[in-house]
């Protein structure tokens, strides 16, 4: 949901972005989002139903300006593995805002659709101060990477 909510505000704001999304482990490689992400999407006007999981690869820490965890387990794990030539901002999402530092944006996975609603709805505010951000510092084009909990 964080590839598709990413993609949407930076396109309201005017932003050429290049954002992928991937998971920390080798989960759902290949896979489409849950139907419960896709569903929830498509009520904003978003789809995300094209998407295919894929691991977070080495080269992700220079391709891309942002690597962003949606948790604390995954940020850990992807500090873990950070390569000493990475060129990538790497961080949690939540740290966006400053009363979040270090917060987590709870899985929905084992939940219900009002879980993934409430998901969608905590992603897309981070997502949109993220955006506002980058527009402030001048960053008319950013490459941003999110990393998904899996």
């Amino acid at each position: 949901m964080a590839e598709g909510a990413f993609r949407n505000a930076a396109e309201k704001a005017g932003l050429s972005v290049k954002v992928d999304s991937a998971g920390t482990a080798a989960y759902h490689i290949a896979e489409p989002p849950d139907p419960r992400a896709i569903s929830t999407a498509a009520r904003y006007g978003v789809d995300i139903s094209q998407l295919r999981g894929r691991q977070l690869a080495d080269e992700d820490f220079e391709r891309f300006t942002h690597i962003l965890a949606m948790d604390t387990a995954n940020m850990a794990g992807i500090s873990a593995r950070t390569p000493r030539q990475a060129t990538a901002q790497v961080g949690l999402l939540m740290n966006v805002f400053e009363d979040h530092t270090d917060s987590s944006v709870a899985d929905p996975y084992y939940g219900d659709d009002d879980d993934f609603e409430k998901c969608w709805t905590v992603i897309s505010e981070a997502v949109d101060a993220l955006i506002r951000q980058l527009v402030s510092q001048g960053r008319g084009e950013s490459r941003t990477k999110q990393t998904i909990a899996q």
